[in-house]
């Protein structure tokens, strides 16, 4: 039987939604899924519809979510829908609604150094299988200082600071880049890498979200 994933793209076009959406919806075809693409997020307003699918992928920045769009995709989850996204398009998608990002698991707050900025991603190697044979590898690109919720599993990480600024007082910091945790009986997954979608030519990288979108897409199974 085949499964199913939903796709909504918009908000802020420098984080490349349009090419990041087809690369995510190419990678999921590959996998057996039934992609749907839309543009609005008046896609979230059918509750039953949601809880038909077996994956939702928000790819969505800085944009603003009405209660109505908001709820459904809520409870979808917490049913047993999967939920997984990559940088600015789940964990920034909406400044102002504490909701969703309560479900997510985190907030950007800041990128010190902007665009291009060295860093390492370490892999954190356990009984998840999504970093399963993975190793650490180097990105120049911005590196995600987030808010996060103390109930994630945290799968990779990163050091701050490497660009200089007022967080710097505070010495080293590991900064998660990759989790899961559960909303209900959904899976969800982050990875804040992402920021153009060419990040994703990084084989590490696009493993990774691989084998979240496969993972979060478990969550009907009620594990």
């Amino acid at each position: 039987m085949s499964r199913s994933a939903l796709i909504v793209q918009g908000g802020w076009d420098g984080h490349e939604p349009v090419q990041v959406s087809g690369r995510f919806a190419d990678m999921l075809k590959k996998e057996g899924f039934s992609v749907e693409l839309s543009d609005s997020l008046d896609a979230f307003l059918d509750v039953e519809k949601l809880k038909s699918l077996d994956l939702i992928v928000p790819v969505w920045t800085m944009g603003q979510i009405r209660n109505e769009q908001v709820q459904p995709v809520l409870e979808a989850v917490a049913s047993g829908v999967g939920i997984a996204g990559c940088h600015g398009g789940m964990c920034d998608s909406f400044r102002e609604n504490v909701d969703w990002q309560f479900m997510t698991g985190g907030q950007w707050v800041a990128h010190p150094g902007n665009d291009g900025t060295p860093h390492r991603i370490f892999i954190r190697h356990g009984s998840n299988p999504i970093t399963e044979g993975l190793e650490d590898f180097d990105v120049s690109t911005e590196q995600y200082y987030l808010h996060v919720d103390p109930a994630i599993e945290v799968l990779a990480v990163t050091t701050f600071p490497v660009a200089n600024g007022f967080h710097a007082a505070n010495g080293f910091v590991s900064m998660p880049v990759v989790w899961t945790k559960r909303w209900g009986l959904g899976r969800v997954f982050y990875n804040s890498l992402g920021h153009h979608n060419d990040v994703f030519d990084i084989p590490a990288a696009r493993e990774m979200m691989r084998r979240g979108f496969l993972w979060a897409s478990k969550g009907k199974g009620g594990l």
